[in-house]
């Protein structure tokens, strides 16, 4: 329990850390939001409508501190600011809308990729030499070395455009409506299932290896020579003795790639023209949106800070050795 607890404190430093980087850096850069947004409209607006602007956007002459005070007090509310690119939306509103659909992609792909991943690097460590060890290693690896943009664009070509068995773009048909229903779900699902495996093919590779590297490693070891010399089932000597202590470098890995899935498969969001957080970063940037830009930016680091303490969490389960009471 101190363990978890000292590794909290260390995220919570990290957090603090992190919103006061993402509060000082549009401050230190010259020009502001409201001036970019004022300089769009071409002369549209008076110019006391600046000031408001500013106001609006958190840019006023008041002293730092008091400028800090206030944009904590109103992230702690969930209030992010306004967004330009989506003007009068606030960033909150506007993340929310691509958070749900880059978590069911992005998310959903990571956990498929990772479980079927590292249980071929275990089977194939286990069974070294075998037929699984000699063809599915190289193989992903020959995958995963073509770059994501490619072989994306080479799945939609392919099964998209040529034999037309996935739709070529968006989250889900416009002539559906969205909702709880049989109709929807399959059809954002029919819509998923194309970019959702292009990530788990491209990914798959990085998996495999690093269970089965680290698996091999493992199965030299004392202990679990001395569970073969005892006579356990074979079963249970590579789930409970190899695969549970190899899995450790993995665990990590996804953690960290579980954190990345807020910032959305960017590319696949762009190829596919899938609605998620990673096409409004790009959006964000397009536009000039700083809001919305230091909203995804600080989503995107809290979300891997509180990654890595559920995988530290993990740990303590999983490794023995870091279960102490000092």
């Amino acid at each position: 329990m101190k363990y978890a607890l000292r590794r909290l404190g260390f995220y919570l430093v990290a957090a603090l850390s992190a919103i006061v980087m993402n509060f000082l850096i549009p401050r230190l850069m010259p020009g502001d939001p409201a001036s970019t947004m004022f300089a769009r409209f071409q002369g549209r607006l008076q110019p006391e409508a600046l000031d408001a602007l500013r106001a609006a956007f958190g840019f006023t002459d008041a002293p730092l501190h008091k400028q800090f005070g206030s944009y904590v007090w109103h992230l702690a509310q969930g209030d992010l600011g306004l967004s330009t690119a989506y003007y009068p939306a606030t960033v909150t509103e506007v993340i929310g809308t691509g958070l749900l659909w880059t978590v069911l992609l992005a998310g959903v792909s990571v956990l498929i990729a990772f479980c079927i991943g590292t249980t071929l690097g275990a089977l194939a460590a286990w069974k070294r030499n075998g037929v699984l060890d000699s063809f599915a290693p190289p193989a992903l690896a020959l995958i995963g070395a073509f770059p994501y943009f490619w072989l994306a664009m080479l799945a939609l070509y392919v099964f998209g455009f040529t034999l037309g068995w996935f739709p070529l773009r968006h989250a889900h048909s416009p002539d559906v409506a969205p909702g709880f229903s049989w109709a929807f779900i399959s059809n954002v699902a029919w819509h998923a299932t194309l970019p959702a495996a292009t990530i788990v093919l491209a990914s798959l590779g990085g998996w495999l290896l690093s269970m089965r590297n680290t698996m091999i490693s493992v199965l030299g070891t004392d202990y679990v020579g001395f569970a073969r010399a005892r006579g356990l089932e074979p079963k249970r000597v590579l789930v409970w003795y190899a695969a549970r202590n190899a899995l450790l470098p993995n665990i990590t890995g996804f953690g960290m790639a579980l954190g990345f899935v807020l910032s959305g498969s960017l590319l696949t969001e762009i190829v596919f023209s899938y609605p998620g957080l990673g096409y409004l970063m790009v959006v964000a940037v397009r536009n000039q949106d700083y809001p919305l830009m230091q909203g995804l930016f600080l989503a995107i680091t809290l979300a891997v800070l509180a990654a890595n303490w559920f995988v530290d969490l993990a740990y303590v389960w999983l490794d023995p050795r870091t279960r102490d009471d000092g």
